[in-house]
């Protein structure tokens, strides 16, 4: 319950810190090219529960490409999603995702129905035990995901076979070991590697 209000408490005030903000970045999404500025894609949550992440549109809304994993310069991201990537402020919108519950500020970030399907029976009972998160500790040592794919002759495996299983080692580790403080040391740490 105290994870919850603190939660829901934090989400509210950086959506309105950041609503200037917010509508700053709409605004050039939708100069820069036609679509939407809301990006929605289907994530399992705590359970098992499928539900709609929110994220600001960083690719080209007719790319037609169902690919589930973005590798390197992919083609298909516009110049401003190239920023808004880069600073991760295309996820802020999840702070929205935190206020209806679907999400936490910290936890093991929701992957897409795909890859949980891969993942081995005993972790993925331990990681959807709790809900996913905006940030963990897999995505700080992953900050470079894309640029490791990139480099890939095969990045799907690649991600499933090296990258995957990484991450959600450091996902039992956070379930096992979470706490007010432990979620405090992932926020201090994400905040810190985005500034370096």
């Amino acid at each position: 319950m105290s994870k919850r209000l603190f939660d829901l408490a934090a989400a509210l005030a950086g959506l309105l810190v950041l609503a200037p903000l917010f509508a700053l970045i709409a605004a050039c999404i939708r100069l820069d090219s036609p679509g939407p500025v809301w990006f929605r894609q289907r994530r399992i949550g705590r359970y098992g529960v499928p539900f709609d992440i929110i994220k600001f549109r960083t690719m080209r809304a007719d790319h037609g490409d169902g690919a589930q994993l973005t590798v390197g310069t992919d083609a298909r991201i516009t110049r401003v999603g190239t920023f808004l990537r880069h600073y991760k402020l295309d996820e802020l919108p999840q702070l929205v995702n935190v206020v209806l519950g679907s999400m936490s500020l910290v936890g093991p970030r929701p992957e897409v129905p795909r890859y949980v399907a891969c993942y081995p029976a005993e972790v993925r009972a331990i990681v959807l035990s709790v809900s996913p998160g905006m940030t963990d500790w897999a995505s700080i040592c992953y900050k470079d995901e894309n640029a490791i794919l990139g480099r890939s002759a095969d990045p799907e495996r690649t991600y499933l076979d090296t990258i995957l299983p990484a991450k959600l080692a450091y996902n039992v580790r956070y379930v096992r070991e979470r706490g007010f403080w432990t979620d405090l040391r992932i926020i201090c740490s994400t905040l810190a590697a985005l500034a370096r």
